[in-house]
This record gives structure tokens, C-alpha cells and sequence, in this order.
């Protein structure tokens, strides 16, 4: 659980970053288009200025200067509404993706919202059944022998949490070793508690019941 809610904050950030992106690259475009309205705006109020000059020229040389000034200054109009047109066409799609982007968002933080209370409640379950099962081992403890637990302790944290091993085919299933023939009897009994002579885990003894056979005899026997 909580590695799948780790799982979707990282696509979260994920996603908040590439909105953030986007946001800054649309702001970005509008900041530009604003730039290139104030330029145009300027350059209309400097041309509308050269023609006053114009129409007060005195010589025919100073009117073909204003004009070719003026002519001048449409142009820079002209680049700049070219401009104005390319930023329209890329703010279109970084519309479209910011505006996309939050509905994502947005679902993905209800999923999150959702994961965590999943991993709040799965974390109170997990705390009570290990506060059960500490209670459960106290309880075992304290029924055993303090001989007994103490060497239990030891070969428990010796073989990192593994100290019980089964042995009813003859062999240690954790280290593997053939049990001698005799120990292997004792161990048959089940009247004692004993250790593996190589490992030292302490070894039980669970054979298969075959129920068939038991309720068969069962059977004849009544």
C-alpha cells in the first residue's frame, strides 16, 4: 500500500511539474503577445505623427523621406502582428494541454487523498495485529522455561529471525544436514525439546496425517 501510494505521488509531482511547465510557457506567450500589442501601438502613434509631418512637408525630398519612414514603421507593424500570429497558434495547444493537464491533476489528487486514507487505515490494522501478536509472544514467553527462552533468544537472533526448523524427513530443512539415525528417534518421540546438532535451530517434528487411511481404520474398528 504504501509503495503504491509512493507510486502516485511521484506521478503527481510528475504531472505538477509539467503543469507548472506549461503554465509558465502560456504565461510566457501572452507576456510576448502583450509585447508585440505595445509595439504596434507605438509604432500607429509614430506613424500617425510622420503623416501630420508629412502633410506639412514643404519639398518633395522631405516628403519622400516621411514616406519612406512611414513605410518604414507598417513594416515593423507588419512583423510584428506576423508575430502575434505564430504566438496565437502555439498558445493553442499549451491552452489545451494546461487545461488538460488540471482535470489530470485533479483526479490524480483525489487518488492520492484516497491511497493515503487506505494507507492510514491499513496502517492502524497492521499496528493492532502487531500489538496482538507481541501480546501472543509475551504470553508464549512467559509459559516457557527462562533455560529454554534464553537459548531460544540466541539461536533466534544467530539465524536472524529463523530459529525453528523442521526435521520429518530425517533432515534439517534449514541447513540441510541428515539427522544421526538415534537423534532422529529421540526426535520421533516428541518428548523433549531438541536443537539441530549443526545449525542448533530448534527442530520439530510434523509428520503427514493421512486422514484416508485414519478414518478407514476408524471405520473397522467400530
Amino acid at each position: 500500500m504504501l509503495k503504491h501510494l509512493a507510486e502516485i505521488e511521484k506521478r503527481l509531482e510528475a504531472h505538477t511539474r509539467r503543469l507548472e511547465a506549461d503554465r509558465a510557457a502560456l504565461a510566457a506567450n501572452q507576456r510576448e503577445r502583450k509585447r508585440m500589442e505595445g509595439d504596434i501601438q507605438l509604432h500607429e502613434q509614430k506613424k500617425s505623427k510622420l503623416r501630420e509631418q508629412m502633410a506639412a512637408a514643404k519639398t518633395n525630398e522631405h516628403y519622400q523621406a516621411f514616406q519612406k519612414e512611414i513605410a518604414f514603421v507598417e513594416g515593423e507593424v507588419r512583423k510584428c502582428e506576423d508575430k502575434i500570429i505564430v504566438l496565437m497558434e502555439q498558445s493553442e495547444p499549451l491552452d489545451k494541454n494546461v487545461k488538460a493537464a488540471e482535470i489530470s491533476l485533479k483526479e490524480e489528487q483525489k487518488d492520492v487523498e484516497v491511497a493515503k486514507a487506505k494507507a492510514v487505515e491499513r496502517t492502524a490494522i497492521d499496528k493492532k495485529e502487531l500489538a496482538e501478536l507481541v501480546a501472543e509472544r509475551k504470553g508464549a514467553a512467559a509459559g516457557m522455561e527462562p533455560k529454554l527462552y534464553t537459548e531460544y533468544e540466541r539461536v533466534r537472533k544467530k539465524t536472524k529471525n529463523t530459529p525453528i526448523a523442521d526435521a520429518t524427513d530425517g533432515r534439517c530443512s534449514a541447513c540441510q544436514i541428515a539427522l544421526r539415525p538415534q537423534f532422529f528417534q529421540d526426535l520421533r518421540k516428541q518428548d523433549k525439546v531438541m536443537f539441530c546438532e549443526s545449525c542448533s535451530r530448534l527442530l520439530t517434528y510434523n509428520p503427514v496425517i493421512d486422514v484416508v487411511a485414519d478414518t478407514a481404520a476408524t471405520q473397522q474398528l467400530a
